[in-house]
């Protein structure tokens, strides 16, 4: 009954502090994971570390293991509540997606010899040659406008700018990065407009860097509010092909 009272009167909203401790947990958890584990490893791995907080979370309630627990006890309540209640609600406030699960029927048309892509996105497998890296934002100039060019899937949209760069005249910038927002809530960005699920930017950079990677940093979002912790976006470099 203590256990239930103490969940029930937590109202207090989840700090900034612990939301940030709850997402290095989570990408710790993420980067131990070898480097081409599928999506059906990398969610079992996010739902057993909410199961683990989960338990946590109620023991320092309970007052059994609180005294090495690094959560604060007046937050556990509130932490249980979004843990176990309202896991989805949790995930999108703090920036974190997922990939679906996709099961793929095995096809016997696929040419001989060739390797199978690595199935890391909702949609078609990604080929290999997108180097598709998840939670993360390439700059570059914009060879076409996400806005108003949007793709069903991630490979769509690396297709997308392997075609342009085959297609593109002389003297026109070829596309070498793919830009493209998995999230059904859409992605943010630090300009003035709403990117809206599926959009896929086409980009051109002689040296391509990352906008960002993995998560923004907490002086960043201290200055940029509705900047989530979790970077959203997908992208991937093309390796020029001759």
């Amino acid at each position: 009954m203590k256990h239930e009272v103490a969940i029930a009167e937590s109202s207090i909203e989840l700090s900034p502090n612990v939301k940030g401790k709850l997402i290095d947990e989570i990408l710790e958890r993420l980067r131990s994971l070898e480097e081409k584990s599928n999506v059906t490893l990398l969610r079992e791995a996010v739902e057993t570390w909410r199961i683990e907080k989960l338990k946590e979370a109620k023991e320092l309630i309970q007052e059994q293991n609180g005294v090495n627990s690094t959560m604060i006890q007046e937050e556990a309540g509130m932490l249980v509540r979004a843990l176990e209640l309202e896991w989805d609600v949790l995930s999108e406030e703090i920036g974190l997606w997922l990939p679906a699960e996709v099961n793929n029927e095995v096809r016997d048309d696929k040419p001989e010899g060739e390797e199978e892509p690595e199935e890391i996105l909702a949609g078609r497998p990604v080929p290999a040659v997108c180097n598709a890296e998840l939670h993360t934002d390439y700059g570059g100039a914009p060879v076409r406008w996400g806005l108003t060019h949007h793709k069903e899937s991630a490979a769509d949209c690396c297709q997308a700018c392997l075609d342009q760069a085959k297609r593109a005249k002389p003297g026109e910038m070829r596309c070498n990065i793919w830009v493209y927002c998995p999230s059904e809530f859409g992605c943010y960005s630090p300009d003035i407009y709403h990117h809206k699920h599926q959009e896929c930017w086409l980009k051109y950079a002689e040296q391509p860097k990352e906008n960002f990677k993995d998560r923004y940093s907490e002086s960043y979002r201290n200055n940029h509010p509705k900047a989530p912790t979790i970077v959203p976006w997908v992208s991937g470099v093309i390796t020029a092909r001759e």
